[in-house]
């Protein structure tokens, strides 16, 4: 018998699934859960971008595009970005189009790192940072964000885990899990630190827009960091296009016509349907994701009284669409809290510990679910609480 397994690659054999899959496996063996774990907007994508996406395919624009994406798609991304971030990036040059952000992420890291090269990656934070390094053969150094910090990279411990094998550093905020957002004159003092050093920066924003009380700030908007920053965007939280899977990248030309090499060889283009869909979403749906945003601001309000009620610290999320409380005070672990609250309550919520091991300790939950479905949340995890003691 063939020795199949002797045929991958370690980085793949060693690499960790993600901690959040087995939770979704079980709840497809039971019935009436409450899920409070996918990280998907529960909107569905405003009727002027489906129907943008109709009318493309009845006019037979059914073809590739071109490999960067659409002329007209990049070039409203710059419009879209300049008008809401103040950044200038050219459609012809430094503008590639996704397949999902999750592409903009990997596309980098694939495109810049050899063999141990480090990329630091502030945690808790996305899943797919630390896979998508150690697939493309570097090793994720992780920099610890803590709760007292309110999970907010600190300058001088990021200065701690910076090697001479750093090759970049994944900004990723506003964050998922913790719903952490970064100031503009926070991000200056990690601006000071990499301004004179050869790393890359890449900067996951896809949660720009789901900001509650804050301006959301990008460190590309820094000129003397500019070259060296990869920004990542996308439709997919914003504007309730998960399924779509549409993103971009933008960044220096000479950084993305490398970039685009792999896209060329690995997607062509995404999806011509998606595009045009993402092309309305820009024009005329700002009103759109305003209403979505009040509505998420609603239930944020609403879980994290409803968590500090039953006695838990819970850390007040300023972007994104997630809670991130503390449950060391239940005795439980994350996992164990998790497994007994699905088992007992039929509530699915996440292990803070899926996040990286600085995650222990916590737990994440949605507010990307209606109101009506968050208050019988809350109320079945505040009884499992009571019942603990």
């Amino acid at each position: 018998m063939s020795n199949i397994d002797g045929l991958v690659k370690d980085s793949v054999k060693n690499m960790a699934p993600s901690g959040i899959r087995k939770y979704f496996n079980l709840i497809n063996e039971m019935e009436d859960v409450i899920s409070l774990g996918i990280g998907e907007p529960d909107f569905i994508t405003p009727w002027q971008i489906r129907e943008a996406a109709i009318y493309s395919i009845e006019k037979g624009h059914t073809h590739y595009t071109a490999n960067a994406g659409m002329k007209e798609l990049r070039s409203e991304i710059s419009k879209y970005i300049k008008k809401h971030y103040n950044l200038d990036y050219n459609a012809d040059n430094e503008i590639l189009v996704t397949v999902g952000a999750s592409e903009g992420i990997d596309l980098p890291l694939r495109a810049i790192l050899e063999k141990d090269d480090e990329v630091i990656i502030p945690e808790p934070s996305f899943v797919a940072y630390r896979g998508c390094v150690e697939a493309s053969g570097g090793k994720a150094v992780p920099l610890v964000l803590e709760e007292e910090d309110k999970f907010k990279i600190i300058p001088k411990e990021l200065e701690k885990v910076i090697t001479k094998k750093t090759k970049a550093i994944i900004i990723p905020f506003p964050n998922n899990p913790t719903g952490s957002i970064m100031t503009n004159d926070e991000l200056k003092g990690i601006v000071d630190i990499l301004k004179d050093k050869d790393i890359l920066i890449l900067s996951d924003e896809i949660y720009s827009r789901l900001t509650y009380g804050v301006k959301h700030a990008s460190i590309a908007s820094f000129e003397e960091i500019k070259d060296k920053v990869i920004y990542i965007n996308g439709f997919s939280k914003s504007h309730a296009m998960t399924g779509w899977r549409l993103g971009y990248i933008c960044c220096h030309k000479d950084l993305l016509a490398h970039m685009k090499k792999i896209h060329q060889y690995t997607l062509m283009c995404a999806s011509t349907v998606s595009q045009y869909a993402g092309l309305e979403a820009l024009k005329t749906c700002d009103e759109n994701v305003e209403k979505m945003v009040e509505e998420y601001n609603r239930r944020r309000k609403y879980m994290v009284k409803g968590f500090r009620d039953m006695g838990l610290s819970c850390f007040e999320p300023e972007g994104a669409f997630y809670v991130f409380p503390n449950i060391t005070s239940t005795g439980l672990s994350s996992d164990e809290f998790c497994e007994r609250l699905l088992k007992e309550k039929k509530v699915l919520v996440v292990p803070g510990s899926a996040f990286g091991q600085s995650g222990e300790g916590f737990i994440r939950a949605t507010y990307a679910s209606s109101l009506d479905t968050i208050k019988e949340a809350i109320k079945r995890i505040n009884e499992f609480i009571k019942e603990l003691k």
